[in-house]
């Protein structure tokens, strides 16, 4: 993209979102374009602002993080909402994923990993850690039984595309894909876009959900050989 990353902070407390606009602004891609201390505030500045990525605090009075998440992810071309939190729950994570987030970060993270999520947020690439990703699925995804086929929702994927969602699902980079799959990272990033189409996803956070939901993948899967 071009220009600076426009971002907007969501949070109760006026010294974290004092705090995170100082960490972001120190970065010379990126500019903090409001801020916002409900949930609801948070939905109204994303439609008048129309920043890049939101800083999604889950805790707040009113609408939470999640509900406003949810409400964001429903606008036409929303941004990509990180969501910061204090509480290093399994289940917010996965709350939070299925809301729309494209990550999860906790509020004592440092000034380059803050920076770098943003960055990768926009970038649509990766999401979160794969021992996060692996402990939330295994805890709170269900897992259908064990079947030959496709599963119904996926029916709509070509071969190829059921192949990027797997690896998707295993949390590997558009570059990585390619190196796997021999094809260019730019056709990777055209699968990639024409599965969260067709199955009504907002991003690569939902899709490995649905991978592992579907029963697609498995817990345990997210290291080994392409089926």
């Amino acid at each position: 993209m071009t220009g600076k990353i426009r971002v907007l902070v969501a949070d109760d407390e006026t010294l974290v979102r004092d705090g995170l606009r100082a960490i972001a602004e120190l970065e010379g891609d990126i500019e903090i374009v409001g801020d916002a201390a409900t949930g609801g505030e948070a939905v109204q500045l994303a439609r008048t602002l129309r920043p890049d990525v939101v800083l999604m605090d889950i805790r707040m009075p009113g609408m939470d993080g999640l509900e406003a998440t949810r409400a964001i992810m429903r606008e036409p071309s929303p941004p990509r909402v990180l969501v910061l939190t204090t509480f290093d729950s399994n289940e917010f994570v996965y709350q939070a994923m299925k809301a729309g987030a494209s990550g999860f970060l906790l509020k004592d993270v440092r000034r380059g990993q803050l920076a770098d999520a943003i960055r990768t947020a926009v970038a649509g690439d990766t999401l979160l850690a794969p021992a996060i990703t692996r402990r939330l699925i295994e805890q709170f995804c269900r897992q259908p039984a064990p079947g030959g086929g496709t599963p119904a929702q996926l029916t709509g994927l070509t071969s190829r595309e059921l192949q990027v969602l797997r690896l998707v699902g295993r949390g590997q980079s558009n570059a990585t894909i390619g190196s796997t799959l021999f094809i260019a990272e730019t056709t990777v990033k055209t699968h990639v876009a024409h599965i969260l189409t067709k199955l009504g996803l907002a991003d690569r956070a939902q899709a490995v959900v649905l991978a592992y939901e579907t029963g697609l993948l498995h817990p345990g899967d997210a290291t080994g050989a392409l089926p």
